[in-house]
């Protein structure tokens, strides 16, 4: 009778612990999703901003000499990501081609200007930056005009305003409830044992002595459940990777590190914080109040 009980209890014991498990893995599986869609969502807007051309055209009197000038200009300026250089002859086969028909026979000329086609890096995508930077091109007398979409660059800014706003919103949402969820299973894991936690507090035990085992047993379950969280994390990351490899998800690797480094000490942490406040609840219990 008493070895069914045992096995009983001891079975129950192991429900309790892989419930446990099961909930820290997941809500921290989850956390770090998010977590990697914030770092990734970036990476996806400033590659969108950066594929917004700026083309900056020059007079036909503007010389070999002043094209490379300007070209190594761009190669040492901070704003400037990539910039290419298309001659007018370039520009009319690439006319030509898109149309399927050579205008410059019936024209007799050529009247497409020298050009440089330039990729700005992705801070100095917004209105004001841009305007400055069209200001300085401006101001070189050799150009004639710079071109980019403006209408897009307000739209692209206003949208990832709001979407950031509401992914900050979210993640704040998550992660008190991914709290709130490890607490609750912490603290039902604690309630099994408060028998033995008014017991051991009854024959004498200080109250941190009692804390000790239960605070260890549950920094050794979340330290299980985020392992697993980052284990999959990982897994996840090498699968999108390998199967969508223009996203470049792998790319920022310092911030991947940082978001599986928090995830493992965000579950070590509220279980250990979870268990020291649940069975400090038992042991201000009176002993009545326990049933």
């Amino acid at each position: 009778m008493s070895s069914s009980y045992e096995k009983f209890q001891k079975r129950r014991l192991i429900s309790s612990y892989f419930s446990v498990v099961l909930s820290v893995f997941l809500v921290l599986f989850l956390l770090g999703l998010l977590g990697l869609f914030v770092i990734n969502s970036k990476n996806l807007s400033d590659d969108f901003k950066e594929e917004i051309v700026m083309t900056v055209f020059f007079k036909n009197e503007a010389t070999d000499s002043v094209m490379n000038a300007f070209g190594a200009e761009l190669k040492m300026s901070k704003f400037v990501k990539s910039s290419v250089y298309v001659s007018k002859e370039q520009a009319a086969k690439e006319h030509t081609d898109i149309i399927g028909e050579d205008f410059m026979t019936f024209l007799g000329t050529n009247p497409l200007q020298n050009s440089f086609d330039i990729h700005l890096k992705a801070n100095y995508i917004d209105t004001e930056n841009i305007r400055k930077i069209e200001s300085r091109f401006r101001a070189n007398e050799m150009v004639t005009d710079v071109v980019y979409d403006k209408q897009l660059v307000s739209l692209v800014n206003d949208n990832i305003n709001k979407v950031s706003v509401w992914i900050l919103i979210i993640s704040g949402i998550l992660t008190l409830v991914a709290m709130i969820l490890i607490n609750s299973s912490m603290r039902l894991s604690i309630y099994s044992h408060r028998f033995i936690i008014k017991t051991m507090q009854m024959v004498g035990a200080t109250k941190s002595f009692i804390r000790k085992p239960f605070i260890l047993r549950s920094i050794q379950l979340g330290l299980i459940g985020s392992v697993l969280a980052v284990l999959a994390l990982i897994g996840t990351l090498i699968y999108l990777d390998s199967s969508y490899p223009n996203l470049g998800i792998l790319r920022d690797q310092l911030m991947i590190g940082a978001i599986l480094l928090g995830v493992l000490l965000v579950g070590i942490l509220i279980t250990w914080v979870s268990t020291f406040f649940a069975t400090q609840r038992y042991l201000n219990l009176r002993t009545d109040d326990l049933y």
